[in-house]
């Protein structure tokens, strides 16, 4: 009897570890089913967030470098009419004072970088000091000495005594009636030569600033400081 019930409680306890071992292999079985299901929704989310930043850029990203691409360009354009502005701001400066350099030196009978004035200069002094003029031509009320290389013309009478001064320097030929008239105002008097407008300043009582405009041009041609009691020719009769 005991040995049987010994036999008995051993398929008992036999029967009982089978039962756990199955239990625990269903357990184990069903583990990988649910790492299944959890990936399913893993798969199908990827493509939702692929998708989600494809918008993102149409409406916002896109946007950030077109305003990036249009500041750079920004920043020089910005620059230049600042400097442009100071520019414009000198130029005034230097064009007022240049006029009213002209006409200091016509108070004196001279034009600039030309120490020879009119009424009280010789042309004798200036061929010893300059040489022969290139040319020599009688005009108007006395003889022409050009000196080209230097931009300079003399009017003297027979006398030797030197009543107008010229002057075609390149500085000179950049000036318009308009700017004139904003330094000096309106001119005292106004002849025509041909083709050439002559606007006249009365420096003083002795001499004339005037600026030969062609029409062609709009711009100075040439500036002379004029004697006029000087262009008389003294050694006529």
């Amino acid at each position: 009897m005991i040995t049987s019930f010994k036999t008995i409680t051993g398929i008992l306890i036999l029967a009982a570890a089978v039962s756990l071992t199955g239990c625990d292999s269903g357990k184990q079985n069903a583990a990988p089913t649910e790492p299944a299901a959890t990936l399913a929704p893993e798969v199908s989310a990827a493509p939702q967030t692929e998708a989600t930043p494809s918008p993102a850029p149409e409406s916002g990203q896109t946007a950030a470098p077109a305003a990036e691409g249009s500041a750079a360009p920004a920043s020089p354009a910005v620059a230049e009419p600042g400097a442009a502005a100071g520019t414009s701001a000198a130029a005034p400066q230097e064009l007022g004072k240049q006029l009213e350099e002209l006409l200091q030196l016509a108070k004196q009978g001279k034009v600039p970088g030309v120490e020879y004035a009119a009424h009280s200069g010789l042309i004798d002094d200036v061929e010893a000091a300059w040489g022969e003029p290139d040319t020599k031509d009688s005009a108007g009320k006395g003889i022409y000495a050009t000196y080209t290389g230097k931009h300079v013309v003399f009017g003297f009478n027979k006398g030797s005594q030197i009543f107008d001064v010229r002057s075609s320097a390149a500085d000179l030929q950049k000036l318009t009636l308009k700017q004139i008239e904003k330094v000096l105002g309106k001119p005292a008097d106004t002849t025509v030569n041909g083709n050439d407008k002559i606007y006249i300043y009365q420096a003083n009582k002795q001499y004339q600033l005037k600026f030969i405009i062609p029409d062609s041009t709009g711009t100075v041609d040439h500036i002379s400081v004029f004697s006029e009691q000087d262009s008389i020719n003294n050694m006529a009769g």
